[in-house]
């Protein structure tokens, strides 16, 4: 079963939506809501540093299992809901305080 925190490779939708490159995501929707829909809440990760205000750091300081290979950032603006099937591999889960840190900063964007 997918959890809350599972940190998993997807095809992510470009913004644009003209085209997918399969991107580390990280399992926001809790685990009752993950159970009963076909559908998961993500949100993006990537290795591409910024000091945007709206992005947690993300190391493997930060994951409870797996390894990351480089240092990344997650994304709290890039939010998609994907249909569990097209979910590729599981490579980690975060730690509870991570995801803490990303439900923070959600709240500012849409508080």
């Amino acid at each position: 079963m997918i959890e809350q925190r599972d940190l998993l490779f997807v095809p992510f939708p470009f913004s644009d939506q003209k085209g997918r490159k399969v991107r580390p995501v990280i399992v926001i929707s809790n685990n009752e809501f993950n159970r009963n829909s076909e559908d998961i809440l993500v949100i993006g990760v990537t290795s591409n540093i910024s000091k945007d205000r709206y992005v947690v750091p993300l190391t493997n300081k930060d994951l409870e299992e797996g390894k990351l290979w480089t240092e990344c950032c997650i994304k709290c603006e890039n939010i998609l809901k994907i249909d569990k099937e097209m979910t590729l591999k599981k490579i980690g889960k975060i730690k509870k305080e991570s995801l803490d840190s990303i439900k923070k900063v959600i709240f500012e964007i849409i508080n």
